[in-house]
């Protein structure tokens, strides 16, 4: 079972993340681009916050002692069913989700608009998330 102080970790874990990325938001898509070192932090950093979210909607469930879901998306459809969060916030994370599975499995070649995109522009669909869950569940 899961308790109160595992998804407190989990959102320290992605607020770590977080503060991380905000600091390689600075360099430019061509600086990423070009930089290998620099390119593979920001790919790894990104596909562990993302994963930190899934993790966190599993704990929720788990917490709230709801169905299990069957693939990944489903962790943020089911956080809708309950109420924890909206449609259009699941919608947000289960592209996340995608985008994970993309750095994870490289289903193509990274497209950099993309991961530039999510460093600069996404992040604050995570710390919607992030507020929407301690709000919800952690009540503060």
């Amino acid at each position: 079972m899961t308790n109160i102080s595992i998804i407190e970790n989990k959102i320290s874990q992605i607020k770590q993340f977080r503060k991380i990325l905000k600091g390689l938001s600075k360099y430019s898509k061509k600086e990423i681009e070009n930089n290998i070192m620099l390119r593979s932090g920001i790919e790894r950093l990104l596909q562990n916050i993302c994963q930190a979210c899934i993790d966190l909607a599993n704990l929720i469930i788990s917490y709230k002692k709801e169905r299990k879901p069957v693939e990944q998306r489903e962790y943020f459809l089911i956080l809708v069913e309950e109420h924890i969060i909206s449609r259009e916030m699941a919608e947000t994370m289960i592209r996340l989700v995608g985008f994970r599975n993309i750095l994870v499995h490289e289903y193509a070649r990274v497209d950099y608009d993309i991961v530039y995109d999510v460093l600069t522009n996404r992040m604050r669909d995570i710390d919607n998330f992030v507020k929407t869950i301690k709000t919800k569940i952690l009540k503060n």
